[in-house]
């Protein structure tokens, strides 16, 4: 039988949650436990890696890095938008020759992503493929990015994440459809934690 594919994980983590009022990542979700911790514990065992992506602002050692199996890696232009976040982070990882076929972004405010979604995107991961669920049509998160559009992925800037790269490579998308709601909840407001019971 073949081995799953070597796929890293990015955890966005990086953004001042302006809209939620306060650091929506240590945010309590109505079932106990934070709003990130959520997260981080549902991409348990299904990465070769998982790195946990922080702004400048926080600082050095911030608990929130504090998981067990997870590195983090410091975003120092997060305050620019998603996708400088997602440039600071790649860069990194390019700097450093990880050995992956491909790399998830995978959202920090989105915990309802169930484990099935994330084993079936590894499970499609290629160094040419980007993967992307969809539920009932409509595209959702985590999307995978194969090594060969890393270069891509570390030269983004502004609040836009990866779409552009996605549009730029078209031909290279597959989508997966899932039965999976959490691809499409994420949590912008105090109120969305509801959604999340």
């Amino acid at each position: 039988m073949a081995s799953s594919p070597r796929v890293i994980a990015l955890i966005m983590a990086a953004g001042r949650a302006r809209r939620f009022g306060s650091d929506k990542r240590l945010a309590r979700l109505p079932g106990g436990g934070t709003l990130l911790a959520a997260t981080l514990a549902g991409t348990r065992h299904l990465f070769a890696e998982r790195f946990l992506v922080i702004g400048g602002h926080d600082a050095p050692g911030h608990r929130l890095a504090d998981a067990a199996g997870v590195g983090s890696l410091v975003a120092p232009r997060a305050e620019l938008g998603l996708g400088h976040s997602i440039a600071d982070a790649t860069s990194e990882l390019l700097r450093h020759d990880l050995e992956a076929e491909a790399l998830a972004v995978v959202l920090g405010d989105m915990p309802g992503v169930a484990a099935t979604t994330y084993a079936g995107l590894v499970g499609a991961a290629a160094s040419g493929r980007i993967v992307r669920p969809g539920y009932h049509g409509r595209p959702g998160h985590p999307v995978l990015f194969g090594r060969d559009f890393w270069p891509a992925l570390a030269r983004l800037a502004g609040p836009k994440g990866a779409r552009d790269v996605i549009a730029a490579h078209h031909s290279a998308l597959c989508r997966i459809e899932v039965d999976d709601p959490g691809i499409r909840i994420d949590v912008d407001r105090p109120e969305d934690l509801a959604r999340l019971g």
